[in-house]
């Protein structure tokens, strides 16, 4: 197969900060997704409604009228059910993010105690408000490489048990226990995976020196996880879908002792997740991944407009520059094998 037309597809976990970044990167969002979720650990962080609806105006205004994001509020220690009542009331809230205090960019903010959130828990099952979780420990002693199965053992498998209405999107998962775990979880969990958890292994981080731009959180793993999160994404399990969790960071700040936790892959997402699939033989698995499972999980409508891909070599930038400003994206300066040819009603 050269050539696949899809729904146009949706982004159910993105970065595009704020500013001079945000205007930068988000055209790449645009050309390939109709919408996205987006991640809410800005400095300070959307917390209430009213920060939403601000960062929500300034996303929209440079992005224009063909992409609508998916606002999240940033749960945090102080966090109450009242926030959670309003954030459904506005229409536009979509989810609230879990980031365990500390986990990564700029979750400092974050929650230090999960047994003091039950209230909070309450009331989005109640108003039916999805909990997206960064699902690692943030226990120094634990392996940063076991970080996500802690996570999972010790609080996640009780989520589910514990609020069996809530929906719960396990957020970039990364380990082949992951994948099995929201197999088996009742159809009020799913998870989001990345393009770039489907296609390296933590090989990747250290090939020809150590690599900063292909760091990230939750960090890449083993093959053998890799290989479980293709067969996953590939399954046509609906409660598996596309998340790019694209995070763009200024090339000195990951080139430096900061070496600042993230991926940017927005560029490239669609194309990089087709390269999957066409691996694995599942090309006709990737509209439902891309387009279909996730909007069907979080209760939005199809899109009806339509992107078509096309088997031709594109070469990546070594960088993309604008306003001061240099990121390097995922498969910097390679050559990939898909492209995108339209995007049509």
């Amino acid at each position: 197969m050269d050539q696949i037309t899809i729904r146009m597809p949706d982004d159910f976990h993105l970065h595009v900060r704020d500013g001079a970044m945000l205007e930068g990167v988000i055209h790449h969002t645009v050309a390939r997704f109709a919408r996205a979720i987006i991640m809410p650990n800005l400095k300070p962080p959307v917390v209430t409604v009213s920060d939403a609806a601000l960062y929500r105006e300034r996303i929209q205004k440079v992005a224009g009228n063909a992409f609508e994001p998916l606002m999240t509020l940033y749960l945090t220690d102080q966090t109450n059910p009242q926030t959670i009542e309003a954030a459904k009331k506005s229409g536009f809230i979509h989810g609230v993010k879990l980031y365990p205090s500390g986990a990564t960019t700029n979750s400092d903010a974050g929650v230090r105690e999960l047994a003091g959130m039950d209230s909070v828990f309450r009331a989005m099952e109640e108003v039916d408000l999805p909990l997206l979780i960064h699902a690692e420990v943030t226990d120094p002693s634990i392996d940063i490489f076991a970080r996500e199965t802690v996570f999972l053992d010790r609080f996640l498998r009780k989520l589910p048990e514990k609020f069996p209405r809530l929906r719960i999107v396990f957020e970039h998962i990364t380990t082949a226990a992951g994948a099995e775990f929201v197999t088996g979880a009742p159809p009020t969990v799913a998870a989001t995976i990345t393009p770039h958890h489907l296609l390296l292994n933590r090989n990747a981080l250290f090939v020809g020196g150590i690599r900063p731009h292909n760091y990230c959180l939750p960090v890449l793993k083993k093959e053998t996880d890799r290989l479980a999160l293709m067969e996953a994404a590939t399954s046509g399990n609906p409660r598996f879908f596309a998340g790019t969790d694209s995070a763009p960071h200024e090339k000195s700040t990951k080139e430096n002792a900061c070496g600042c936790a993230g991926i940017y892959n927005a560029h490239a997402a669609v194309e990089l997740y087709a390269e999957a699939f066409d691996s694995m033989g599942a090309l006709d698995k990737l509209e439902g991944f891309m387009s279909e499972s996730g909007a069907r999980f979080y209760g939005l409508p199809l899109n009806n407009r339509k992107l078509k891909l096309i088997r031709k070599n594109q070469i990546i930038p070594a960088a993309y520059n604008f306003a001061g400003l240099s990121v390097v994206p995922m498969r910097s300066g390679e050559t990939i094998s898909w492209s995108i040819e339209d995007a049509f009603e």
